[in-house]
């Protein structure tokens, strides 16, 4: 549910607040930001002889970020997904897989959050981009908790990563413990033969939630990881538990996690709740860009029943 904690940060706010104080005791970690950091951003104030905005130009950015990488730096730079995963997806092929540099790429207005921006400013298409290109680490948080435990991974971890959220939603994380985050966090247990929510990203989590709240029948399983390595495992676990599965993303279907999962799990039922193919020809806040599309709340509970046999 939408934090009631007016202090809880939304995912890009976290990711600054988070890299901001990493690079106190890491003098490796530097920042880059696409003309997206306005005049407080945390990390400029801290350390501004590590933070560079290059203006609207992405491509240039991630490679300056490569050749940071190769000089021992840990660079994290951030944009609007679709100028991240689109505009400047060459750069990105060959710096986070081809050269394998250990660049983060930060991409905040993911799926249709920048919504009443426009067409030019929505982002459906990324993860099926970067799960695509090999050895890239994604991940897609839901709430400040998840992000700032997926931006120290990163960070310690010095490998490629992509990183997905939304605008300026405040989640409250879903409870988990221990110092990682789970391969699969079960928001909702069930029995075994009811249909299983797969969230993915803020708006799949947030629909989940709500879908779970009217049912509670229902499973709810979050992923945070979604490249082709932790959908593997993960799709293990799902499958011991489960055989019908419900993949809720703010994506399109094609190259979606709905699609990796019903590959990696052949002997489950696997339907996805997504954006479609339409494009958005009409302004409105993010819930009514996504009711445009068909992605919300009814959409998920029609999908479960779907997936529910018939009682004889």
């Amino acid at each position: 549910m939408e934090a009631d904690d007016p202090m809880t940060l939304s995912g890009r706010d976290a990711y600054r607040a988070e890299l901001t104080a990493l690079a106190e005791a890491d003098e490796r970690i530097v920042c880059l930001e696409a003309d997206l950091g306005g005049k407080n951003h945390p990390f400029q104030t801290a350390h501004p002889d590590r933070f560079f905005n290059l203006g609207i130009a992405e491509g240039a950015m991630v490679d300056m970020a490569a050749g940071l990488a190769a000089g021992g730096h840990r660079p994290f730079v951030s944009t609007f997904a679709p100028f991240a995963a689109l505009r400047a997806a060459e750069s990105l092929k060959l710096t986070l897989g081809y050269l394998g540099a250990g660049v983060t790429v930060v991409a905040p207005y993911a799926g249709v959050s920048g919504a009443w921006f426009g067409t030019t400013h929505h982002c459906l298409e990324d993860l099926a981009v970067l799960r695509s290109v090999p050895g890239v680490t994604i991940a897609a948080p839901y709430g400040e908790a998840d992000m700032r435990a997926v931006v120290r991974a990163a960070a310690e971890s010095g490998r490629p990563h992509y990183i997905r959220t939304g605008r300026n939603a405040a989640y409250e994380s879903l409870p988990w413990s221990g110092g990682e985050l789970p391969l699969v966090n079960w928001a909702n247990e069930a029995a075994a033969d009811e249909v299983c929510l797969v969230s993915v990203g803020e708006e799949g989590t947030r629909l989940a939630l709500e879908a779970t709240g009217q049912r509670p029948g229902l499973g709810h399983a979050h992923l945070t990881y979604l490249d082709h390595h932790h959908l593997t495992l993960a799709a293990a676990e799902l499958g011991d538990r489960h055989r019908r599965f419900v993949v809720v993303e703010e994506h399109r279907r094609e190259g979606g996690v709905a699609e990796a999962l019903a590959l990696l799990m052949p002997r489950c039922e696997v339907f996805g709740v997504n954006a479609g193919h339409a494009w958005p020809a009409e302004g409105g806040d993010h819930g009514e860009v996504m009711a445009a599309l068909g992605f919300d709340l009814q959409a998920v509970l029609a999908a479960a029943d779907r997936l529910t046999p018939a009682e004889v």
